[in-house]
């Protein structure tokens, strides 16, 4: 049985100001797995798994872009993974699956309301967001981290911020400036660009597992980013509406890649309505 020792932090902000920080999900040998957990007042709200960004090779779960949702009554859980400096991918799939299925077992202790999740991700964490959330149930990407196998991964809902979805399409779909960042990103990721590694790029695209059980999808992008292409966005939607699913679109003119705009109260508000939907 598990123990846990949770630090409460206070933060400055009057957004995420109930945090317990650090919780182990689970171990890889002797990586230790952890989340921050952010929750308001109230019993049982319900639960959002962040997932951020950062090329898939850096980042921190101490940056939560969403953190305004919490002050619309949801927990947040901010899940580290390993970065593809540590590990390639199908590894952080692996992870953010094994830390939904911790917070599951879990939703008692922590006074959660689990049984529908919404998964979250911004950039590379929108992309795995996407991913996780359209895997429910992949033995190739379930893995097999953590105390509590016997609990679902699922999740009920999707939003990405500006996040890929065919990782065969997207160098094609780069601009100079995209590329510059995405070659490397990818090889480190996959271990190889995705033309060299076909088999594991199809594995990590969302576009590439969807079928008529997948949660209603939310997508952000700005059209004119230069870092990942817009394409992306578009193309899992036009999947997601080939096969009748809720999926919504929103491209914001002239934006680029994150910012102030994408995390605004208008956008918060409506990613909000989105959750609600389907979470309450």
């Amino acid at each position: 049985m598990m123990k846990f020792l949770f630090p409460l932090i206070l933060l400055s902000s009057a957004v995420l100001a109930d945090t317990q920080a650090d919780i182990e999900y689970a171990k890889v040998g002797e990586t230790s797995l952890k989340l921050d957990l952010h929750r308001p007042q109230g019993e049982n709200p319900p639960l959002i798994v962040y997932v951020h960004g950062g090329g898939w090779r850096a980042g921190s779960k101490k940056d939560v872009p969403i953190a305004d949702l919490y002050d619309k009554g949801f927990a947040i859980a901010s899940v580290e993974y390993r970065l593809s400096t540590q590990a390639v991918f199908p590894a952080q799939a692996h992870d953010i699956k094994a830390a939904i299925r911790f917070l599951r077992a879990n939703a008692g202790l922590f006074h959660l309301n689990a049984t529908k999740i919404a998964i979250i991700g911004s950039s590379a964490g929108g992309h795995l967001a996407a991913l996780v959330g359209v895997t429910n149930g992949s033995k190739e990407l379930e893995g097999k981290l953590g105390e509590h196998l016997d609990q679902s991964s699922n999740a009920q809902a999707i939003v990405s911020y500006y996040g890929a979805s065919n990782l065969a399409t997207i160098l094609s779909q780069s601009t100079p400036q995209g590329l510059d960042f995405r070659i490397p990103a990818l090889k480190l990721l996959l271990g190889d660009t995705p033309d060299k590694k076909p088999a594991l790029a199809k594995l990590a695209s969302p576009v590439d597992h969807l079928d008529k059980n997948d949660p209603p999808l939310l997508l952000i992008h700005g059209d004119a980013d230069p870092q990942m292409p817009p394409q992306q966005s578009q193309e899992l939607a036009k999947a997601y509406q080939a096969l009748g699913l809720p999926v919504t679109l929103l491209l914001l003119p002239g934006s680029l890649h994150g910012g102030s705009e994408f995390y605004n109260d208008e956008r918060t508000s409506l990613v909000a309505k989105f959750l609600d939907k389907v979470l309450r």
